[in-house]
């Protein structure tokens, strides 16, 4: 019993050691995430405002609200992996090497990304065009990386990847 009482007691000497030690460091994270959180969305509000100023498309305006957005939580994650005392360095050496690797096997995906951003920047269509493409007839509503969203005469919702956009004729 005696024995028993001595582990536990280690055991709660080590847990009030490890959240003294690292408590404030966790809280601190935490706390750098939910301001990084605030200020992402802030950014991400002010880049809309600011492309829609400068009369800029809607979709490309929503891209570069969400790649504002994006970068700034990336940054504010690795801030706050740097908290904890995680080096960077290995996390974006792994994170290049499970990308890579990843390419391959997410190649269609990732086909649809890249036409996705040439339609966005090319701009051979916008939002309330009425397009024809692979037989199908609609006005786009909305116009994303992976999809082009159209809808028909019968309010039908139509989504088409952008990779089967890209090599077509657009009416």
């Amino acid at each position: 019993m005696e024995e028993e009482l001595q582990t536990l007691q280690k055991a709660a000497d080590l847990a009030s050691e490890i959240a003294i030690n690292y408590g404030f460091q966790f809280f601190a994270a935490l706390v750098i995430l939910v301001i990084g959180w605030q200020i992402s969305r802030w950014i991400s509000t002010l880049v809309l405002r600011l492309c829609e100023r400068l009369n800029l498309d809607i979709t490309l305006s929503k891209f570069f609200s969400g790649l504002a957005k994006t970068i700034v939580l990336v940054f504010v994650f690795i801030i706050a992996l740097g908290k904890f005392g995680i080096s960077i360095a290995p996390f974006i050496a792994a994170l290049g090497a499970v990308v890579f690797g990843s390419t391959l096997a997410l190649q269609g995906p990732i086909s649809n990304y890249g036409a996705g951003l040439s339609i966005i920047l090319g701009r051979p269509f916008i939002v309330g065009d009425t397009i024809r493409v692979k037989n199908v007839i609609g006005i786009v509503e909305e116009i994303k990386l992976a999809y082009t969203l159209l809808s028909n005469e019968d309010g039908e919702h139509i989504t088409i990847p952008n990779n089967q956009i890209i090599g077509e004729v657009i009416y």
